[in-house]
């Protein structure tokens, strides 16, 4: 073992003249003497002090806890609970797996909704609406098919091709106006997309029609299931229904009507197209018809069609729907003088509640 100091000590036997106690005595103060020579031991570490509680730092994790918490159960009612994406309601609607959108249209409306077998070609404000529907859906112009269809027929949403063969449709834009009896029926529409009213009209040279009372006891043509029919119907007119305007428009040129009633926008194009031949009277008819695009009982695409009309209405980039109503129907201002032929702007329509994230670009 070695020792504590660092040279030996000498032993010491008592002499003649000391005790042994003496000479305990004085090895103990030669070891006091050289303990005070030797540099002092090192100190013991210190035992790190025990932590002491941090509230403030315990508040800062619980809100990070609970911010994270709130995040994640905002994350599931966005995926699992909320809106449904349009990816979804595509998915939904069966649009992904159609080859092509067939439309209910009119075929004898010039300006609305019209086939020229001239040039096989669809045209009209209608068309130009399937047009931008379509586009939004994913269709080039090519895959948009058009069928005629008759009045009655456009809540059957069953048409006709050119062989005169039934077809069913995707969705009917025909003319067709929004009224809450339809909607009880449980014709689900889309939109409105245009704003129109009633109006009347008549060969030239016959006299000024201001109201529905001025035809009371006369022969006058309208559409089956129109709206128009109510009015005329008050004032005790004479109605002969058709499913088709231009069978009115051949009635009323054979004489056998007085007058042809129904939408505004429609007779325009009579008037437009025949400036000549006949007269075109507004009735200052309160009613506003509003015009729909008639899906079936498909909701999904009800929503998915709204949001191209929303879209439509509030992207300052998106002139589809003005192009549509200056091509076809502001054109036909000038024939028909002071008949009002539709409202130039388009009507509005709800936000519809769909899925919209930061990172996608669903809404203007």
């Amino acid at each position: 073992m070695t020792e504590r100091f660092a040279w030996p000590l000498k032993r010491r036997t008592p002499g003649p003249d000391g005790t042994a106690e003496d000479i305990a005595v004085q090895d103990i103060a030669e070891r006091e003497a050289a303990d005070r020579r030797l540099p002092p031991p090192d100190p013991e570490p210190l035992a790190d002090p025990r932590p002491r509680f941090n509230l403030a730092a315990f508040r800062l994790a619980a809100l990070g806890l609970a911010l994270v918490l709130a995040l994640a159960l905002a994350m599931v009612r966005v995926f699992v609970g909320g809106p449904e994406s349009v990816a979804e309601l595509r998915a939904r609607s069966g649009v992904d797996e159609w080859k092509e959108l067939a439309v209910g249209v009119k075929d004898d409306q010039p300006g609305v909704a019209f086939y020229d077998p001239a040039d096989k070609m669809w045209k009209g404000f209608d068309v130009d609406m399937a047009y931008m529907i379509g586009e939004d859906l994913g269709f080039r112009s090519d895959e948009i098919k058009f069928y005629g269809m008759e009045s009655e027929d456009r809540a059957r949403m069953q048409a006709y091709d050119l062989d005169h063969k039934r077809v069913a449709v995707n969705v009917v834009i025909a003319s067709y106006s929004i009224t809450k009896t339809r909607i009880d029926e449980g014709v689900v529409f889309a939109g409105p997309y245009l704003y129109t009213e009633q109006s009347v009209l008549t060969l030239k040279g016959h006299a000024p029609v201001a109201t529905f009372k001025d035809l009371t006891d006369k022969q006058v043509c309208s559409l089956s299931t129109a709206t128009s029919l109510t009015g005329l119907e008050a004032a005790h007119a004479l109605v002969r229904s058709k499913n088709r305007i231009s069978e009115c428009i051949t009635e009323m040129r054979a004489g056998r009507v007085e007058a042809v009633s129904t939408d505004a926008a429609i007779l325009a194009g009579y008037k437009a197209k025949y400036p000549s031949e006949f007269e075109h009277w507004d009735l200052g008819y309160d009613a506003t018809e509003k015009w729909g695009v008639n899906v079936g009982e498909n909701q999904a695409l009800k929503k998915l069609i709204n949001l191209t009309l929303y879209r439509s209405l509030k992207d300052p980039k998106d002139d589809r729907w003005e192009k549509a109503f200056q091509d076809n129907l502001q054109v036909e201002v000038g024939e028909n003088k002071n008949t009002p032929i539709a409202v130039a702007t388009q009507p509005p329509v709800d936000r519809p509640n769909i899925r919209d994230l930061p990172w996608e670009d669903v809404f203007p």
